[in-house]
């Protein structure tokens, strides 16, 4: 489809009138624009002057008073036959009739480009895309604004349910940095992206099978990773969606977090951080016994040793799994990492070339004795070192209250890197790597309208990953 561009020559204040037309180039496999000179612009009525080169009929077509406006068409070719796939619009004017046009063009807007929402208005105007009207920028600040909360969470009911029904969804959470300063939920917390900004915490859910998110929800900028669980479960409530199978990182055990999932009758994977004292016991009662040939299972190329038993968690006796997982390899690494450092030690105190913040180390595992006839000698206390070297180094464990098989579960959880790939494109695809937003509403009915753009982005992803694999 052709289109026209203007083009000013400083020198000489002439402007220039080009066609342009997008052609595939074969050599390098890429789109390029062709571009002929049809004319230039009057300095001083602004009207189109046609080329000489042109003959009467050529220029009659071209002339700006009589042809029809060209739009960019392509974008919408994509992101239309995706819409229609997932019927995003269709649950859209369900929940926001008014307005869902407008969303779907700012989400179209912000897949394109992923520049800032003011500068929709300009695109919108040369594109095709579903609301076809301009949407102005004074627009787009009265929708953010009006996006109520009835609506999104009508959305989120009507989309959780088409999505999540027998789907494994990754949970996990991300800060967004702001400058704003009239929010309420813009605290300081731990920023994930090692910023001095005030923040809020984005938690999201992410279906593996399907590979588009599920639901966020906003939370204040210093709650805790672990305490975001229950915010979500109480927020989610009502949603009246079939029941979850979550998948957790360790970030996010606790005993209160694990007793809540179960009380709420909710599935989950979640692994447990190696270095509980209950874990501790569980791996001194296998320790001889893991690495039987019975256990050996080869996993992508990774060797493990893998020792499942029945869990009752608690009083109420809740019935749960326990997966143990044992990479002999991880744990030579960290044993000979842990011998390195303990050479690397005893080669500073030899030379006396002391390294301030290692003294409780040289204390610890080593003996120096000074004398006149043979100088400083340095001995290695194997006693401490064996009584401190990681017993528990390359163990992990995975607790469900639903899988029985544990490679099963295993290759569930390892799944959900997908999360991490869909904050990546939220944060760096999308321009969501900082809120420009600074009141509450605006904010959130920005947030709402980046999740339409991260559902379209990341089916896209997901279209593109099964043509390459074919």
């Amino acid at each position: 489809m052709a289109y026209r561009v203007h083009q000013r020559n400083k020198k000489i204040g002439v402007t220039y009138v080009y066609e342009a037309t997008a052609v595939w180039d074969k050599e390098k496999k890429q789109p390029c624009n062709k571009q002929i000179c049809i004319g230039k612009l009057d300095p001083e009525t602004g009207e189109f002057i046609p080329s000489k080169r042109l003959n009467p009929e050529q220029a009659a077509a071209r002339d700006l008073s009589v042809t029809a406006t060209t739009k960019i068409v392509g974008p919408a070719l994509v992101l239309d036959r995706v819409n229609n796939d997932l019927e995003l619009g269709k649950t859209l004017r369900r929940a926001l009739p008014e307005t869902w046009r407008q969303i779907l063009c700012m989400a179209y807007y912000i897949t394109t480009r992923g520049g800032p929402l003011s500068h929709c208005e300009g695109w919108s105007k040369h594109h095709v895309q579903p609301y076809d009207k301009v949407l102005s920028s004074q627009r787009l600040s009265e929708l953010l604004c009006s996006l109520k909360a009835d609506g999104q969470k009508t959305f989120f009911k009507v989309w959780g349910r088409k999505i999540s029904e027998d789907d494994y969804l990754c949970y996990d959470i991300t800060s967004v940095s702001s400058y704003g300063e009239l929010n309420e939920y813009l605290k300081y917390g731990y920023n994930r992206d090692g910023e001095s900004l005030k923040q809020i915490n984005l938690a999201l859910l992410f279906g593996q099978k399907s590979q588009v998110p599920v639901y966020f929800n906003r939370l204040p900028g210093n709650v805790s990773d672990v305490a975001t669980l229950h915010y979500f479960l109480e927020t989610f409530g009502y949603l009246e969606l079939p029941r979850l199978h979550l998948v957790l990182d360790r970030g996010f055990y606790s005993r209160k977090n694990v007793d809540e999932l179960l009380a709420a009758r909710e599935k989950f994977i979640i692994a447990v951080p190696g270095r509980l004292t209950w874990i501790h016991t569980v791996i001194d009662e296998v320790r001889d016994t893991i690495q039987d040939p019975e256990g050996y299972h080869k996993i992508d190329g990774e060797v493990l040793y893998i020792h499942t038993r029945l869990y009752p968690w608690d009083d109420d006796r809740r019935r749960c799994y326990l997966h143990l997982y044992y990479n002999a390899h991880a744990a030579a690494a960290v044993t000979d990492g842990f011998t390195e450092e303990l050479l690397g030690y005893k080669d500073e105190l030899e030379k006396g070339l002391v390294i301030s913040g290692h003294e409780e180390a040289y204390q610890t595992f080593f003996t120096v004795k000074e004398t006149p006839v043979r100088g400083r000698t340095v001995r290695f206390n194997n006693e401490a070192i064996q009584k401190l070297r990681n017993r528990y180094a390359g163990f992990y464990v995975l607790l469900t209250n639903d899988i029985k098989d544990p490679v099963q579960a295993l290759m569930v959880y390892r799944d959900k890197d997908a999360v991490e790939k869909c904050f990546d494109d939220l944060k760096n695809q999308l321009d969501m790597k900082r809120l420009r937003t600074h009141n509450a509403s605006t904010m959130d009915g920005r947030l709402f309208v980046q999740f339409i753009a991260l559902i379209l982005i990341s089916a896209l992803r997901k279209k593109n990953a099964g043509n390459q694999a074919d």
